[in-house]
């Protein structure tokens, strides 16, 4: 029978220590494993027999060209913070940025757009969705293509709040 009360105690006494696991067994084959990692289910801990290791072969040097120190390779600067608004897809569908084959689309890079404005028409299950805009600003970057799927979260225009 498993003490359930010692069993905490050799929890407790594991959250504040350094060791990662404890596994106590006892004469009449029960064991119990406590670990702060769990181990990937099914798997078996192995232990390698410890033998004797053989000094490694001394090694002789021989001479080599030395060729000279090249420049060390310029540190990547961070990328500047966009002050772009993305318009994302809020469903999976496919993306249609005009209202219907033939027409004006509805916005193009460089377009001025008001909060409200009809942006591209998603289509979802034979259901045609206008995406409007969640903030004024200049259009930027359209991001998807005319007539090509989009999935949730997808960017599908960049807007500069400040243009």
């Amino acid at each position: 029978m498993i003490d359930l009360r010692y069993v905490k105690k050799l929890v407790d006494m594991l959250d504040g220590s350094t060791v990662d696991s404890i596994e106590i067994s006892s004469d009449k084959g029960m064991k119990i494993r406590i670990s702060k990692t769990p181990a990937a289910r099914g798997a078996m801990h192995t232990v390698a027999p410890v033998g004797h290791v053989a000094p490694p072969a001394p090694v002789v040097a021989a001479p080599v060209a030395v060729a000279p120190l090249a420049a060390a390779p310029a540190v990547p600067r961070a990328e500047p913070v966009s002050t772009l608004a993305e318009i994302k897809s809020p469903m999976v569908g496919t993306f249609y940025s005009k209202p219907e084959p033939g027409a004006q689309p509805y916005v193009h890079v460089g377009s001025q757009v008001a909060k409200g404005q009809v942006l591209c028409i998603i289509e979802a299950m034979k259901i045609m969705n206008e995406i409007e805009s969640e903030i004024a600003g200049t259009i930027r970057e359209i991001c998807v293509s005319d007539s090509h799927p989009v999935e949730f979260g997808q960017p599908l225009f960049r807007i500069d709040p400040n243009g």
